[in-house]
Order: structure tokens, then C-alpha cells, then sequence
């Protein structure tokens, strides 16, 4: 891969060694962050670094203003909701939980990340679906990728696209294909009752 920073084995004792170590893996990481990598493994070790700024205060989840009000409408009408994120679980549930909405944890049935696999991936939506027993054409997967929307509508999921600021940008044929909203107050969702 272009760019990437590989890590070498510790060959000899002594601090200059385990500097060159250390150095090659931050290397590593930023790398991996510049090209935007949704591997597992950094997105954990994210998680790690995120649980201490989340815990001391220093950092809180921000969520757009129509998001948490149309979850528990949502909720109140018996569904279910669950997150499909390429941030860890554990990231996830620290966004949550310190929340400038508080802790709303609550709110959500489940999370998964890419360890039940690639958000690209058609065969991760179809393992979610029978992770949390529902047929896939019962599924709503709210996204601002549309390579992701494809992998899911590949195995009959629901889809619509979020446009919010800082996503980037679609294409004409993206625009007229995709069921596009720009606040979750525009889902209007049956009740599972």
C-alpha cells in the first residue's frame, strides 16, 4: 500500500531500539488516520484514547438536534434501534453515554462495528440481521455513504442517505437514485406494534 509504515520487530535491546519501535507504530497510526483506514484495530486502540477524554470530561458526544428526539418517538412506538458503526463498540457506547444529551445509552438495542465485518460489505448487513433476528427487508440502515448503502441494499435493507454538513459531496445519479433526508424528523416509520 502506498504510504504504509510498517512496524518492525524489536532486533536489539536498549532505549534507542524501543524509540524506533515506538516511533514507527505512531507513525503507523497517523498514517492510518490521513488515509482514513476503518481497520479494527485502530479503531479500537481510538476507543482506548477516546474512554479517557470521555470519562475526564473533556470531550462529549455531539449529536445533531433532531437525532435524539426522533429516537425516543422511535422507541415509544416498539422499535428497536440499533448502531452499525465503523468506530468500535466501545467508542460508540462512550458517544452515548457523555452525550451533551446526557447518557442515552439507553436509547439503542445493540451496536456493531466492523468486527461483525466491512460496512461495504453486503454479507455484514445480512449477519446483523440474523444477529438481532429480523429479516433484512424490516431493516431501516440510515447512512451518508453510498457504498455502503449499496452493500446493504444488496441484501434487500432499507436504505436512506443523510445529508449533513461535512459529508461529502454526491453525484447527480446519487441524488435521483438514493432516498436522501437531511433531518431525521423527515422518517416517517411505521409502527412495530
Amino acid at each position: 500500500m502506498d504510504g504504509v509504515v510498517p512496524i518492525p520487530l524489536e532486533t536489539r535491546d536498549g532505549e534507542e531500539e524501543i524509540e524506533r519501535v515506538i516511533q514507527a507504530v505512531v507513525d503507523s497510526v497517523q498514517w492510518q488516520m490521513s488515509s482514513d483506514r476503518k481497520t479494527t484495530a485502530l479503531k479500537q486502540l481510538q476507543g482506548h484514547i477516546w474512554r479517557a477524554a470521555y470519562e475526564n470530561g473533556c470531550v462529549k458526544g455531539e449529536l445533531f438536534e433532531d437525532v435524539v428526539p426522533a429516537i425516543r418517538k422511535w422507541r415509544e412506538r416498539g422499535m428497536k434501534i440499533y448502531v452499525y458503526s465503523s468506530g468500535s463498540v466501545e467508542a460508540q457506547k462512550l458517544l452515548f453515554e457523555h452525550s451533551t444529551e446526557g447518557d442515552i445509552l439507553e436509547l439503542f438495542n445493540g451496536h456493531f462495528d466492523t468486527k461483525i465485518g466491512s460496512k461495504v460489505d453486503s454479507e455484514s448487513y445480512q449477519r446483523i440481521a440474523t444477529s438481532i433476528g429480523c429479516s433484512p427487508n424490516n431493516i431501516l440502515f440510515l447512512t451518508d455513504v453510498t457504498r455502503e448503502a449499496d452493500a446493504a441494499e444488496e441484501v434487500d435493507v432499507h436504505v436512506a442517505v443523510v445529508i449533513r454538513p461535512g459529508n461529502a459531496g454526491l453525484t447527480d445519479d446519487e441524488k435521483s437514485y438514493y432516498r436522501l433526508i437531511t433531518s431525521f424528523d423527515e422518517l416517517f416509520l411505521p409502527s412495530s406494534t
